[in-house]
């Protein structure tokens, strides 16, 4: 309601991506908190939400999600890829549309950096102070999950239970984690430009605005990394969701099978209104 009023907005839905709280697709559950009811009851604006947990009922991931709106709203691009909490890509291959989370990003490096007393590594700055860890790098790049086929996707469980015991496993600097976690990172992320044949990609999501990390991800790949206007690069995710809110109302498919690994096409979302 601030929101609207502040910026003399009127508007006929809200779109409401949510905050997965947890995720376990295999087991079929996925959690969102954000409650459509309430959202509407507040505003008295009708409301689409928890886009993620039909697909898992249809046997799907429930993630990622924004490609779908990639594919029609950024078509222009040969890939994009998103450096949020964690990356995530999608390209077409063949005719077919790809999409996968690659690896975590912003949630171990603020992770990390918070341990420092800071709220998020500025620009790499305390990454790039580092120095890699061979053995800790090795074992990040050995994680299974790497290895998996798609569709496949990340969560906070996943995270907790692999990729952050192993870093407890070393008793190194928090500067020296940091830079060989950018360095995994960049190298995951490069490994799949180069698996792909991927030229050129657009890069958003609030890793785009770490300036080390992007310099290691150009330096370990050939691909040429596009970025948008700042506004694009910060919201390109909520644009999508309002886009697949749309199609939701619409009762257009907004969620595609070959992306998540449902049993088929449907559209996704609960409405209230």
């Amino acid at each position: 309601n601030y929101f609207l009023k502040k910026n003399n907005l009127k508007t006929d839905y809200i779109s409401s991506h949510g905050h997965t709280i947890f995720h376990d697709p295999k087991n079929g559950v996925t959690k969102q908190i954000g409650r459509g009811d309430v959202i509407y009851a507040k505003t008295n604006i009708p409301v689409i939400c928890n886009f993620r947990e039909q697909d898992v009922l249809f046997g799907g991931q429930g993630a990622p999600l924004v490609p779908y709106g990639d594919i029609f709203l950024f078509h222009q691009y040969e890939s994009c890829l998103n450096l949020g909490g964690f990356s995530n890509i999608s390209f077409k291959e063949r005719n077919h549309i790809r999409a996968f989370d690659i690896c975590p990003v912003n949630i171990v490096l603020n992770y990390l950096a918070q341990k420092k007393g800071f709220l998020y590594d500025k620009n790499g700055l305390h990454s790039s102070k580092g120095i890699i860890d061979d053995a800790l790098l090795n074992n990040l790049n050995k994680i299974e999950y790497y290895q998996e086929s798609f569709p496949k996707s990340l969560s906070k469980e996943w995270l907790d239970n692999q990729f952050l015991i192993i870093i407890d496993k070393h008793n190194i600097s928090i500067n020296n984690v940091l830079r060989t976690c950018v360095e995994h990172i960049s190298i995951q992320i490069a490994n799949v430009f180069n698996k792909f044949k991927i030229n050129s990609c657009l890069v958003t999501g609030g890793g785009a605005f770490n300036k080390f990390l992007i310099d290691r991800i150009i330096k370990n790949s050939k691909t040429k990394l596009i970025f948008p206007e700042k506004k694009i690069i910060m919201f390109k995710e909520a644009i999508i969701f309002a886009f697949l809110g749309l199609l939701r109302v619409k009762n257009e498919i907004n969620c595609l099978s070959e992306i998540t690994g449902s049993s088929h096409n449907h559209s996704s979302g609960d409405l209230y209104c």
